[in-house]
């Protein structure tokens, strides 16, 4: 039965919820939305807010000026789609607190929660 428990508390340390993150954002929690998606993928359509950072350009220059104490969520496209993986991979080998957030975009959107363009 402990290693049940143990199982599901370890995937809340790294998993999120499109519900969960946008009570974190609208109750001003120090988190970072990252779209580790290319920056054309972005442009078409991305959750409010979020920063465009491709996975492929994470690194210690890359990230020397964000915020240590923040907690990052990353997300890409939804199912099928890993660059949210490789990105929460990429910043938690750079000593960042990362989570990924359950079905990207994808579902960010069917939960009925905004995206913008540009």
């Amino acid at each position: 039965m402990q290693d049940h428990i143990q199982h599901y508390e370890d995937k809340l340390k790294y998993e999120t919820d499109s519900w969960d993150l946008n009570e974190a954002i609208q109750n001003g929690e120090n988190v970072v939305v990252i779209d580790a998606r290319s920056a054309e993928a972005f442009e078409e359509g991305h959750i409010p807010g979020a920063l465009s950072f491709p996975h492929r350009t994470m690194n210690e220059d890359s990230t020397a000026d964000l915020d240590r104490e923040a907690l990052y969520v990353t997300y890409c496209d939804g199912i099928g789609c890993n660059a949210s993986t490789k990105g929460a991979l990429n910043m938690t080998r750079l000593g960042f607190r990362v989570k990924e957030l359950m079905g990207g975009l994808d579902w960010w959107k069917r939960d009925g929660y905004p995206t913008e363009t540009g």
